[in-house]
């Protein structure tokens, strides 16, 4: 997470209330939110987690530019 300049409060913050969940596949969700960061751009901070563990586990989590790649917008 320091390689990609992300906090552990930041990551617990899009864990505790994401603006969207999806479902990579069964048993992995990825958890997403929209953030300024210091720089004062928004970048898309997204959370991948195993749910079919107990406690859920998270497995990577970076942050990305690219909002609008990865945005799913409510259909």
């Amino acid at each position: 997470m320091s390689r990609r300049r992300l906090t552990e409060q930041l990551v617990r913050s899009v864990l505790a209330e994401p603006e969207q969940e999806l479902q990579i596949r069964p048993g992995r969700m990825v958890l997403q939110s929209r953030v300024v960061m210091e720089e004062g751009k928004t970048f898309l901070v997204r959370v991948f987690v195993d749910v079919n563990r107990d406690p859920a586990e998270v497995v990577s989590a970076y942050r990305t530019s690219k909002v609008s790649k990865y945005w799913k917008e409510k259909q």
